[in-house]
């Protein structure tokens, strides 16, 4: 293994060079217009793969953009782990937040990141974490150290909901076969504080609309005699959530999973410090559901946020309209027990019943997810906790994520295989959001302990 830890710091700059030739490739899988630079990355990530020593590396089609497979089977008896990862990433808007053009990295040092950050869309989400992967495989198979079989699939959808790979996963099941499937696209707690995240939440996510008069009116003429869609539409929304942070929807929390005393003591372990936590937002203050702290409110409780609203006249300069429609996107995570179709249905019978007569409702969901745990009785975890310490240097706690992964689920229901969360980013890497950044520091570490696992779990 000391080879293989050889191999990798005498190539740190050239893994840095190749990633930031795919993260030139603005592989936007939300935007139709960027469907080019999603096929091309697709071809770019089977060529990496393929000069990293994968054999059979195959660009699947599927009904959207491709899945891109590779593999090396040393021997069948040996296990065999499955690496996920994602080629797609978020839009970039709004544009004119960015420092610098999002789809030209480049290296800055930060508060967290003295040693340095790769500033770009896509740098930690999930382009420099999936790369990690690729690099680190290569670095086996360049020192002959690679102890088990290893497979990947990489897809280009997960930015929209991974509307493809289900079908993909069920319809090759036994191309697929693996003992368990690892997946960097989590974060760690703190460089100083390294986690192995065990859990992550699940989604329900719909949009709704309020539409009121069957046309846009002149609020001069009409104002202050008909329901206004936007006024409406914030009244409902102001019902969802009390102010205790209690979600209002009726039979919301009736399968939420009952956290033990023992097990949120254990998670308070990492330093719940809401002062950092505010700082690092810009906020004076923060709020939520009442009688959990902020480490629990981000992953073991369900949470919903309106995360766009819209209607009406938005323009530069002035138009006086009551608008016939107003509409609004909503996110709701849930946690183990709750199921998004259970959750999506008590969502759209709680909003149509907080309606007033004088308007009509529409709620369309859209993608949703299960949520997922791994317990830290597992080997899974054990090889990764015992891969991040030997490369960390430090104790490695278990750390729920308050984010969703909804595939996660969905491996271990068709492939019968658990998922290790074994990411590398931090929570204020800015993913999805201007500016989005990964720490070289990390970067690197991912590199290292990548390998130590596989060296663990074949163990």
């Amino acid at each position: 293994m000391q080879e293989t830890l050889n191999y990798i710091n005498e190539n740190k700059q050239r893994f840095v060079d190749e990633l930031f030739e795919l993260l030139r490739i603005p592989s936007i899988s939300a935007d139709p217009a960027y469907k080019d630079d999603v096929l091309k990355c697709a071809e770019v990530v089977a060529e990496h793969l393929k000069n990293a020593g994968a054999d059979n590396v195959e660009i699947c089609q599927t009904k959207g953009y491709p899945i891109v497979f590779g593999q090396k089977i040393l021997d069948k008896n040996l296990p065999t782990v499955l690496v996920y990862g994602h080629y797609d990433v978020q839009p970039a808007d709004p544009l004119e937040l960015w420092t610098k053009p999002p789809f030209e990295p480049y290296i800055e040092k930060t508060e967290l990141h003295p040693d340095g950050a790769i500033f770009a869309r896509g740098s930690a989400d999930d382009k420099g974490q999936f790369f990690m992967h690729l690099k680190a495989f290569e670095a086996m198979m360049k020192t002959n150290s690679l102890p088990c079989n290893v497979k990947f699939i990489l897809e280009g959808e997960e930015e929209v909901g991974s509307v493809s790979l289900g079908d993909f996963v069920n319809e090759n099941k036994e191309k697929l076969s693996c003992d368990c499937i690892l997946i960097s696209d989590t974060h760690i707690y703190s460089n100083e504080q390294p986690t192995v995240t065990t859990g992550l939440r699940g989604l329900s996510y719909v949009e709704v609309e309020i539409e009121g008069p069957n046309r846009d009116l002149h609020s001069g003429l009409y104002g202050g005699a008909v329901p206004n869609p936007i006024h409406v539409l914030s009244r409902m929304i102001a019902k969802l959530i009390d102010e205790d942070g209690q979600i209002m929807i009726d039979g919301f929390y009736d399968n939420v999973e009952d956290v033990s005393d023992e097990d949120r003591a254990d998670m308070n372990k990492l330093k719940d410090n809401p002062e950092e936590f505010k700082k690092s937002i810009g906020l004076e203050g923060v709020e939520g559901e009442k009688g959990y702290t902020i480490l629990e409110r981000t992953s073991i409780r369900p949470t919903l946020d309106c995360n766009g609203i819209w209607g009406g006249y938005t323009g530069e300069g002035a138009k006086t309209v009551i608008p016939s429609k107003a509409s609004a996107k909503i996110s709701m995570r849930l946690v183990p027990y709750q199921t998004p179709e259970e959750i999506t249905e008590k969502f759209t019978k709680y909003f149509n019943k907080i309606a007033p007569d004088n308007v009509r409702v529409k709620v369309t969901p859209h993608h949703g997810g299960m949520p997922y745990v791994l317990p830290t009785d597992t080997k899974e975890f054990a090889a990764a906790k015992k891969a991040m310490e030997s490369s960390f240097g430090k104790e490695v706690l278990p750390y729920r994520g308050g984010g969703s992964i909804p595939i996660t689920a969905m491996f271990e229901q068709v492939l019968g295989a658990k998922s290790v969360l074994m990411g590398f980013g931090l929570d204020s890497d800015a993913i999805h959001s201007p500016n989005e950044h990964y720490g070289l520091f990390n970067f690197y570490k991912g590199i290292e302990s990548i390998p130590l696992f596989f060296e663990n779990y074949s163990k």
